[in-house]
């Protein structure tokens, strides 16, 4: 692994440190470097400021001249009532280089801060981890490119497809291990999401029930066409609307119902499916969402993880788009 690499793998990781908690901005992460020396770090902070990158300058201080910035997406180009534009930060504090892993589509920046960058005399590399760092950001990347959150469907499944026994009950498919980091993906989302079902059997809290990560449950939605949602929570009619919900990153944990809609409208970007070593039989699954032909349903899903949550396994899908 080269030091550019490595040194964008510090910076995504810093990035997720604010995966669902930084729109409108993205969740970036910066390492500035300087003789192989990490001397600055950050990353967008709760509400999308300050940016990644005026974290890490003020970290260093003098130490950030002649250094190498590591950023996860583009520097800003735009002036903002909220602060003032990260290339113009980066040039003000004398970095000697700046390596970029994704351009930001943003029309205000997209290309203008590499360019400012480089008309400074600053060396500018792109591309390092370019990939890591569009899953990484895949919420601001969907709200740009789709007009929607990017999202996430939760399905806690027995060996035979099961969501729930026949009679509606599904506490608990899974064990704790699995429940435990469910609450750790709830964390990482800006919303979450059930059906009017759901809501009327279980009355869920949809909290986050991990030490220290309490103040991290997301916003909480109710999908129907006809209830009223409760007291703080958002509401839609269909799951079309999400484009109308703030935030980039939806989780759906909704019932078969809710996951069938959001599949049939094609509104699911990441799957995640924890499946339970076991076996229900005469069990609740997914209702049809409408697939013409089986040969439609192959290729649509990627497999991009997959781990072991105590008895019970975990498999991640990605959906693979055009």
């Amino acid at each position: 692994m080269n030091d550019d690499a490595r040194w964008m793998g510090a910076a995504l990781a810093l990035a997720a440190r604010g995966h669902g908690r930084t729109a409108p901005n993205p969740n970036v992460g910066c390492v500035l470097v300087r003789g192989g020396v990490p001397v600055g770090r950050g990353w967008t902070q709760p509400g999308g400021r300050p940016h990644a990158e005026a974290v890490a300058i003020a970290m260093a201080g003098a130490d950030a001249r002649g250094a190498t910035a590591y950023v996860t997406l583009e520097p800003c180009a735009h002036d903002s009532p909220r602060g003032p534009a990260c290339a113009d930060l980066l040039i003000d504090a004398g970095v000697a280089r700046v390596v970029v892993a994704l351009q930001d589509p943003d029309p205000r920046t997209d290309g203008r801060g590499i360019a400012r960058l480089r008309s400074a005399g600053i060396d500018v590399a792109t591309g390092a981890r370019a990939e890591q760092a569009e899953s990484a950001m895949a919420g601001f990347l969907t709200r740009r490119t789709r007009e929607r959150p990017f999202v996430t469907l939760k399905l806690a499944l027995s060996l035979d497809g099961g969501l729930a026994m026949a009679d509606g009950r599904s506490k608990w498919i899974t064990g704790d291990a699995a429940r435990a980091h469910a609450h750790l993906e709830r964390a990482r989302h800006d919303l979450i999401l059930v059906g009017r079902g759901t809501l009327d059997a279980d009355a869920p809290a949809l909290d986050v029930r991990i030490d220290g990560l309490e103040d991290r449950a997301p916003r909480r939605v109710l999908l129907s066409a006809t209830a009223t949602a409760p007291d703080g929570w958002l509401h839609i009619g269909a799951p079309a609307d999400i484009a109308a919900l703030p935030g980039d990153h939806l989780m759906v944990e909704g019932g078969g119902a809710t996951a069938a809609a959001f599949l049939a409208a094609d509104l699911v970007d990441r799957l995640l499916v924890y499946r339970a070593p076991i076996v229900i039989g005469d069990a609740r699954g997914i209702p049809a969402i409408g697939l013409a032909d089986l040969a439609d349903a192959h290729g649509r899903w990627r497999l991009v993880d997959t781990r072991a949550l105590g008895s019970d396994r975990l498999e991640v899908y990605e959906r693979r788009r055009g």
